[in-house]
């Protein structure tokens, strides 16, 4: 499997609280880190997978299990190259 880097961008006005860490991470968010930056809250994952589909699509399941919605997915540009 390789190991794929992404950020997924979430809805909503949220505030990093170690709450909302805590359900992240026991939703399955244990290879994600979770940060804001001007209000935006975001996480940041290296996740494992067979695919970069896959590997989006089940951090994306994640964190909707643990109660919140994605927005938007960003990757740096030599992260889509490498893996396209």
């Amino acid at each position: 499997m390789t190991k794929y880097e992404f950020t997924l961008i979430l809805s909503g006005p949220l505030g990093l609280t170690e709450e909302i860490a805590d359900e992240l991470f026991e939703a399955g968010c244990n290879d994600g880190t979770p940060g804001t930056c001007e209000g935006v809250f975001s996480i940041h994952f290296h996740r494992e997978a067979s695919s970069l589909e896959e590997a989006i699509r089940s951090a994306i399941a994640n964190v909707k299990s643990a109660g919140y919605e994605v927005k938007r997915v960003e990757m740096e540009a030599e992260a889509v190259a490498h893996h396209a």
